[in-house]
């Protein structure tokens, strides 16, 4: 972390840049951290004016060095400068897990002092600036982003994702909303599949079925979609997990170590990109990839933050396998934060390694913040519970058609 933006890198290599939603996710990570005694209340709400503060005044505009635009963000900026790195797009969905943490700090810092009030001032400009309707370029759905160069990125969110929250944020903004409709039409996109005796709406990466339940309590509470199928979008992530589970004790593609305590595929970070001939067979190796069950790509690779950001939805089968990764393959033994980003027991990783195997050499601030608040959510419910008691997310819910269970109870009057 910077302190002097609260910008945080996106991944443990030098020179890095740091990720618009690796600082979002810490954001929320900070009031865990004050709750579980990591950190004083007044260093944590440091960190958080620093990055707000930052978020506000640094350079909206259409050039191309500027920090953001229309109230959204680059990917990646510069860990000093705050600006626009790699020429990277301005990304809607980064930029709502970065609005997701200003709001969660919102309702946390709520004591009646200088620094808390701004904090909330602050979250709640950062959010009513972002211009949803202006992503959706002319369309329904919305875009992924956009370039000073280019302008819109061509594809658009559409298929069941991560973009659930995306949707929920933009639908609840009482400045730039998006129309309902647009909601309509990202889920009529949606793939309901059956496999290994699951049925289930279909995403590939685990992730996908995780991001959004980092922030929203989907538990008994559905949109028109799933009160068609007679689940909700918390039941369909225990069904993906048991999915990613079973996938990995059939092993359709015969990889090394796949199992019933070794499973986790997702996008993530791999030991490609490299083909090797192993055992008899030519194997192919991706680097970082959206990696998904059961139409893949897989090459063998695995995320033990995937499996432990699934705590929520299936405790049962995750802390087996939480367990098998810290005792049998030790992948914590030698990372001074937890597990790397992934594995992959198939590849031979460098001569002379201690694992054996190929292991990702870096840490992600994209799957760190996923492990705490996840966990943090199994054991008390913490970020659930605080964006239960945002207006924005309420609105947003109710627009897409979700009722049910807490929202029912939900009033800000």
């Amino acid at each position: 972390m910077n302190p002097a933006n609260g910008l945080i890198r996106d991944k443990t290599a030098l020179h890095w840049p740091a990720s618009i939603a690796a600082t979002g996710l810490a954001l929320a990570c900070y009031p865990v951290a004050v709750e579980r005694g990591f950190v004083a209340r007044h260093e944590a709400v440091a960190r958080t004016l620093a990055t707000l503060r930052f978020f506000w005044t640094s350079p909206q505009g259409p050039g191309s060095d500027a920090t953001g635009y229309r109230g959204f963000y680059y990917h990646f900026l510069d860990m000093q400068t705050g600006r626009r790195a790699w020429h990277c797009d301005l990304s809607t969905i980064d930029s709502a897990l970065l609005l997701a943490g200003t709001l969660a700090a919102a309702a946390y810092f709520d004591a009646e002092v200088a620094d808390e009030r701004e904090i909330r001032t602050l979250a709640d400009a950062l959010y009513r600036r972002a211009d949803w309707q202006w992503a959706q370029n002319l369309d329904q759905t919305v875009t992924h982003g956009w370039t000073p160069e280019g302008g819109f990125i061509k594809c658009r969110w559409e298929g069941y994702d991560e973009a659930l929250l995306l949707y929920i944020l933009g639908l609840g903004s009482p400045t730039h909303p998006l129309p309902e409709s647009s909601y309509a039409a990202w889920t009529s996109t949606y793939r309901w599949e059956s496999c290994y005796g699951y049925d289930y709406l279909y995403a590939g990466p685990l992730f996908a079925h995780q991001l959004s339940h980092v922030w929203v309590d989907f538990r008994g509470i559905r949109d028109a979609f799933m009160r068609e199928k007679g689940i909700d979008y918390f039941e369909n992530s225990r069904r993906a997990t048991y999915l990613h589970q079973c996938y990995a004790i059939m092993n359709p593609r015969k990889f090394e170590g796949y199992g019933e305590h070794c499973w986790g595929i997702t996008a993530s970070d791999g030991p490609g990109p490299a083909t090797l001939k192993l055992s008899g067979s030519r194997r192919k190796f991706y680097d970082y990839v959206g990696r998904g069950v059961p139409h893949g790509p897989d090459d063998g690779t695995l995320a033990p933050w995937a499996v432990a950001a699934s705590l929520p939805f299936a405790p049962e089968i995750v802390l087996e396998a939480l367990d098998f990764c810290i005792h049998q393959a030790k992948l914590k033994q030698f990372n001074r934060y937890g597990f790397k980003a992934a594995f992959n027991p198939t590849h031979p990783g460098e001569p002379g390694n201690p694992y054996g195997w190929w292991v990702s050499p870096c840490h992600f601030g994209i799957n760190q913040g996923p492990i705490v608040l996840m966990i943090e959510n199994y054991l008390s419910g913490l970020v659930w519970r605080l964006m239960r008691g945002c207006p924005y997310i309420v609105a947003g819910l109710r627009r897409a058609g979700f009722a049910g269970s807490w929202l029912n109870d939900a009033n800000f009057d």
